[in-house]
């Protein structure tokens, strides 16, 4: 999933990004309004975590130009204001949610993942296929009911590539949804990640003439690896 935290109070948002990516999420921060609308020109996100008061161009303007564009972009806002009021008149603006000051970060976390299962189409809570399940809640993943040991990256693409169903997944399109701004896009990294799954036997992809990956789920006679899912890089 592709996060965008815009929030100027920057300990927060590096705060919020950290969690995230710890959560196997693939996030990009912007400090101001004008900084969003940059990355939003250029990227396709999932969920915007979305302050509403933001310096140079407003929160409120970023959401009405993010509905605007008539993107599949998700909003969640987030302000210190509390009064009914002010709730109202952010999710009129066509937000999809709204979180007040000071939040836990379980649950910002938790409205982010129903908000990203909303940004395309319709995406169950747990990913099952041909045996393989992967909760984004409890970053778990099992293979005919063993545990298996996956890293942040390897867990992002796993899932990117089951919420395919079985369909073709391009290079490009799991370098938008699972890696950040940061990335080089002329890596070799994806398709590095490809092969470590791979070893997993947790999916098979086949490269195809047009960029695209053929996407297939296999199950091995016996798990490759088992143990505590984890979620470290």
């Amino acid at each position: 999933m592709r996060v965008l935290v815009v929030e100027d109070e920057r300990l927060l948002a590096d705060a919020i990004a950290n969690g995230l990516r710890r959560q196997a999420m693939a996030v990009d921060v912007a400090y101001d309004g004008d900084q969003a609308l940059q990355r939003l020109a250029v990227n396709d996100y999932d969920v915007v975590v979305l302050d509403r008061d933001l310096p140079v161009v407003s929160g409120d303007e970023v959401c009405t130009t993010v509905v605007g564009s008539g993107a599949d972009t998700r909003i969640l806002m987030l302000t210190a204001a509390t009064a009914v009021t002010q709730r109202v008149a952010g999710l009129g603006l066509g937000a999809d949610d709204y979180l007040t000051k000071p939040f836990a970060f379980a649950e910002l976390a938790a409205r982010i993942q129903a908000l990203g299962r909303r940004a395309r189409p319709a995406a169950p809570p747990v990913l099952e296929r041909a045996g393989i399940r992967l909760d984004p809640h409890r970053r778990t993943v099992t293979r005919i009911g063993h545990p298996v040991w996956l890293s942040r990256k390897e867990f992002a693409v796993l899932a990117e590539l089951l919420r395919a169903d079985g369909g073709v997944v391009s290079a490009e399109q799991l370098l938008e949804k699972a890696w950040d701004e940061h990335t080089d896009p002329f890596t070799g990294v994806v398709r590095f990640t490809i092969m470590m799954v791979r070893r997993g036997g947790e999916v098979h992809a086949t490269p195809r003439q047009d960029g695209g990956l053929t996407v297939r789920v296999r199950l091995p006679a016996t798990p490759h690896r088992s143990g505590p899912a984890r979620s470290a890089s």
